[in-house]
């Protein structure tokens, strides 16, 4: 009887390292595959609405971009993502990072961090990019509403991703990212919605060296002033910004930009390294504010701002 249990525990423990590993088809992050991209197999798996016919309209494509150390299950557990989808309908992906091992922490090559997919300067450009070309062809995609949302380290290459796959995406949603690529060079504007807390320690809303981080490479962020400042000004944004209040949430809409690509901040008072209204990302990791739900503003963002 103590042995069955023994046996019982470590079964449930190795179920629990798969699913944290990403190996386990999730049903909250869809279906898992595999992109080749020259000499690496890059992995994603893609959730499909109820709703969609490939008969009918071309629906919205929206990648979701996990943290340092995350994978596609977690991103769409702590996102919402997918239900999201179903909702909206459109069709949500979650690609994911390399790692140095197997079952290893995922990492992205956003310009200046992180980890294993910048030291070996693996192009996740190239494979965002390839990736949505693959999505394209497979499924009836609106190329006019390509999106790209992501948090931490999947937001910093959010970030890149507009400076550098402009002709591609319509928007881009970044939580608690930092603006780091220099130069930026986008060829048209981009719509772009940005949710940060004032207390975050692993991306520091006024920029600097993280306090805390995963990433042993040390590295300095830009501020999320400067994020803004700088596509403001590419967009050809008004400079005054509409600013609206409730509660620790201060929401600043700059309007009036070329094509209308708007960019709003929500300024999260107190707010930690976390997807507002989401789940954590780990045990240990700070807690989401319950003020404002990100899934949902960031949707609305990205519906009312196709590509023109």
């Amino acid at each position: 009887m103590k042995i069955a249990k023994t046996v019982l525990e470590v079964l449930c423990l190795a179920l629990l390292m798969l699913a944290s590993s990403g190996l386990l088809v999730s049903s909250l992050s869809g279906e898992r595959r595999v992109l080749r991209i020259a000499d690496l197999e890059r992995t994603f798996s893609v959730y499909v609405p109820k709703a969609y016919d490939d008969t009918q309209t071309r629906i919205p494509l929206v990648l979701v971009l996990h943290g340092g150390g995350g994978n596609a299950d977690r991103a769409a557990r702590v996102t919402g993502m997918s239900e999201m989808g179903d909702k909206a309908p459109f069709i949500a992906v979650f690609p994911e990072g390399t790692a140095r091992k197997e079952h290893g922490l995922l990492t992205w090559n956003a310009g200046n961090c992180c980890g294993y997919a910048y030291e070996n300067q693996v192009d996740d450009v190239g494979f965002i990019r390839a990736l949505v070309g693959s999505l394209s062809a497979e499924y009836r995609v609106d190329p006019k509403r390509v999106y790209a949302v992501g948090m931490s380290n999947g937001g910093i290459l959010a970030y890149r991703l507009a400076c550098e796959l402009s002709d591609t995406f319509a928007a881009i949603g970044v939580v608690a990212g930092a603006f780091n690529v220099s130069p930026c060079r986008p060829t048209r504007p981009v719509a772009l919605v940005i949710f940060h807390g004032t207390a975050d320690e692993h991306v520091l809303y006024e920029g600097g060296a993280p306090r805390r981080r995963i990433d042993p490479r040390p590295r300095t962020d830009r501020s999320v002033g400067d994020a803004v400042a700088f596509w403001v000004s590419h967009n050809g944004c008004s400079p005054a910004p509409e600013v609206s209040v409730s509660g620790l949430i201060v929401r600043m809409q700059y309007s009036s930009c070329e094509q209308g690509a708007d960019v709003v901040l929500y300024r999260i008072g107190g707010g930690g390294h976390a997807w507002p209204g989401g789940q954590k990302g780990w045990a240990f990791g700070d807690e989401p504010t319950s003020e404002i739900r990100a899934t949902d503003a960031i949707w609305d963002f990205f519906a009312r701002h196709p590509q023109s």
